[in-house]
């Protein structure tokens, strides 16, 4: 009977998987062009289509509002009960009002919510409510504000189920502190603790306000960080234990500094299988890039297309990574320049340490040294009279 009840389950299984699958031969639609634009409401004003469709190897309920001239989020306050993936791209919306998706619970099956390319500055703080069975959000291509005064760092607060979230180029160009500011606050405010996956690439990132800006995020697997300006990790990711992919590729990489190499074989003693790309950087060949050269060869980390990263040579010729020879009397002169810049310093501070001791104790030093002095003045006074008196017996 047991048996019988196992297999009855895993028939009902496999039947309930067949009409979503896409290769499905037995699937069929009659919907049409029109149909599906009509079925939307008259709220899309014809421009969007709301049906079941193909939408990554499976069949979903698909709301397409591309290139649909939008102006307004009106519509998506009015979406088909059983959406299951809304693409909302290429409108014109500056500002996301308060509850986009309306006051109602009423969107049980939305996964996936695509809303890039629609020039987006502002997003306010209670623009996404009812989301809490989102898994993927896309903000592509946008141009969210770096103003501290329009930023809502708890604006993804309520994804609570959030997977994936894409900001490729989602931002203003600005200074990149206040674009590292920007990225602190939301990930510290908004509580994305089920994200594994995090998209930032071509935000012209070139540092991180606080080092441990990721570490809210424990469960992230995947960082992409390609195309922006990063000369090193400048980010914490010995809190990242599930850490699988760093994205680095054409960054501004010169070399890779010892920090970063221990940070990542630190992730691999933990049995964390880890893969990096440092694809499309600016390596210089030169004796700091030898610490990278012998750690490729001996890390467990995988580097993705190892064979193929280059350094550049002074004259501009692109080289396989390679240990540069005669290295240590180079790097002995730079240690003494920066033993030789230590002491400087610290004679520095320590004459001024002295002053300042010797100004804040300047009235007790002043009662000590005047008898002191009275002293000499009356022996020098006396000894100008007793040679005075000795010339005049002359």
């Amino acid at each position: 009977m047991k048996k019988f009840c196992t297999i009855l389950l895993l028939i009902c299984a496999s039947t309930a998987e067949l009409p979503n699958d896409c290769n499905d031969p037995n699937w069929h639609s009659i919907e049409t062009l029109e149909s599906a634009r009509l079925r939307c409401g008259e709220v899309f004003e014809n421009r969007c289509y709301c049906m079941e469709t193909c939408y990554e190897n499976h069949h979903q309920f698909v709301v397409n509002c591309t290139n649909s001239a939008f102006h307004s989020t009106t519509p998506l306050s009015h979406l088909p009960n059983e959406t299951q993936v809304l693409i909302f791209t290429g409108n014109y919306i500056q500002e996301l009002p308060w509850n986009v998706f309306g006051t109602l619970d009423n969107l049980p099956h939305l996964r996936v919510i695509d809303m890039s390319n629609n020039k987006i500055q502002e997003i306010r703080g209670k623009a996404y409510h009812h989301v809490q069975r989102v898994e993927r959000l896309i903000l592509d291509s946008n141009e969210l504000s770096l103003d501290p005064g329009r930023n809502h760092p708890r604006l993804f607060s309520n994804f609570v189920s959030l997977l994936e979230l894409h900001l490729t180029n989602a931002f203003e160009d600005g200074e990149p502190r206040d674009l590292a500011s920007t990225l602190h606050d939301i990930f510290v405010n908004s509580n994305l603790t089920q994200l594994i996956k995090l998209h930032l690439e071509q935000n012209e990132i070139s540092e991180f306000k606080d080092l441990n800006v990721f570490c809210d995020l424990p469960n992230l697997l995947d960082i992409y960080l390609g195309d922006n300006e990063l000369t090193a990790f400048h980010f914490n990711i010995s809190c990242l234990p599930k850490l699988r992919f760093l994205d680095l590729q054409r960054n501004l990489f010169t070399n890779i500094v010892e920090r970063d190499l221990h940070a990542m074989d630190a992730l691999i003693e933990h049995n964390q299988s880890m893969t990096v790309d440092f694809t499309g950087n600016p390596l210089q060949c030169s004796c700091k890039l030898n610490p990278f050269a012998k750690w490729m060869k001996t890390t467990k980390v995988f580097v993705r297309n190892k064979g193929s990263l280059k350094c550049i040579e002074g004259d501009g010729v692109a080289l396989n990574i390679h240990e540069r020879k005669n290295c240590t009397p180079k790097l002995f002169s730079s240690a003494r320049r920066g033993a030789t810049v230590v002491l400087f310093f610290l004679s520095i501070v320590l004459i001024g340490l002295v002053c300042a001791l010797i100004y804040v104790q300047r009235v007790t030093l002043q009662k000590k040294i005047e008898p002191i002095l009275d002293s000499v003045n009356k022996r020098v006074r006396y000894t100008s009279i007793a040679t005075g008196d000795t010339r005049e017996e002359v």
